[in-house]
C-alpha cells in the first residue's frame, strides 16, 4: 500500500481536482485505489457525488470507534473507492489533540487497509496544523500542486522547511505544476526557472484548462466525460512521472 498526500499549504491550486483525477488515473490502470476526503468542504465527495457525512463524526473516527473500512464508500468506478469527508473534520486538530501521539493516529487507523488497496489518496485541507503533522506522518509521499506564481513558489519553500525542520526523511516531496498556463510569459518563465532550481519537479504540468472546470458541473471525474483531451493525456503522463518516482523510492529503501 503506498499512501500519497496531495496537499499544499496555498488554497486554490486544484488540488482536489489533482487528487480525484490522479486517483481515477490509478485505478483505471488496474490499482485498486482509495480517496480519502480529509478536508471539512467535502469537495472530493462531491465530485463523486457522494454525501460528504461520516456517523458520530471526526470524534468517533479518532476515537477508534468507527474502523475506516466500514466507511468506505463505493464510486461509479472500478477499482475507486472513497472515505467521505465529514463537516466535523473542521475539528479534526483537537480532536487529534486530546489524543496520545496525535500524529501517528492517520497512520494507524490507514494501517489495516494495507490488504485492500494498492495506492491511498489523501486529499488535505490547505494548511499547516496538527492534521497535517499527521498527514506527513502516514504518507510515504506528498504530491505537492504548484501554480506557477510567486505566492505558489513561497509556500513551496516554506514546505521544504517544514519537513527539514522537522526530519520527515522518509516523505518524499513530489511537486508539480498545476493550472499551468503556457500562454502567459510569467507562468512560463518561472516554469522554467523553477525546474532548474528544483530538480525534484515533475516535468509533466496539468494546464488551467476548461474540461477540468467541468468537474463540478459533471461530478465525476476528468476522465468519466472526456475520453481523450490534452488534459487527460496530461493525467496519464503525470502518473506515470509519479509512479517511476514510486518505484525508485522503493528500490532506494531496498538497497
Amino acid at each position: 500500500m503506498n499512501v500519497l498526500a496531495v496537499y499544499s499549504i496555498k488554497g486554490g491550486v486544484g488540488k482536489t481536482s489533482n487528487a480525484v483525477n490522479l486517483a481515477y488515473t490509478a485505478s483505471r490502470n488496474g490499482y485498486r485505489t482509495l480517496v480519502w476526503d480529509l478536508d471539512p468542504q467535502g469537495a472530493g465527495s462531491f465530485y463523486f457525488r457522494i454525501k460528504a457525512k461520516i456517523k458520530g463524526g471526526s470524534k468517533d473516527l479518532i476515537a477508534g470507534k468507527r474502523e475506516l473500512d466500514g466507511l468506505i464508500k463505493g464510486t461509479d468506478f472500478d477499482n475507486l473507492d472513497l472515505l467521505p469527508a465529514d463537516f466535523s473534520f473542521r475539528n479534526l486538530d483537537l480532536v487529534l489533540d486530546a489524543k496520545k501521539k496525535p500524529t501517528q493516529q492517520l497512520k494507524k487507523l490507514l494501517k489495516p487497509l494495507a490488504e485492500q488497496y494498492d495506492f491511498i489518496f489523501l486529499d488535505c485541507p490547505p494548511n499547516i496544523s496538527l492534521l497535517s503533522e499527521a498527514v506527513f506522518e502516514a504518507a510515504d509521499v506528498l504530491l505537492s500542486p504548484i501554480i506557477p506564481t510567486t505566492l505558489s513558489l513561497r509556500t513551496l519553500e516554506q514546505l521544504e522547511k517544514f519537513i527539514v525542520d522537522n526530519d520527515l526523511n522518509k516523505l518524499t516531496l513530489i511537486p508539480f505544476f498545476s493550472m499551468a498556463d503556457r500562454r502567459k510569459k510569467m507562468h512560463r518563465d518561472i516554469m522554467g526557472n523553477l525546474m532548474e532550481s528544483h530538480p525534484e519537479m515533475l516535468t509533466t504540468a496539468i494546464p488551467y484548462a476548461s474540461d477540468i472546470e467541468r468537474m463540478g458541473l459533471e461530478r465525476m471525474p476528468l476522465g468519466g466525460y472526456i475520453k481523450k483531451s490534452p488534459s487527460t493525456l496530461a493525467y496519464d503522463a503525470l502518473w506515470l512521472e509519479i509512479l517511476d518516482r514510486i518505484k525508485n523510492k522503493h528500490k532506494t529503501e531496498n538497497e
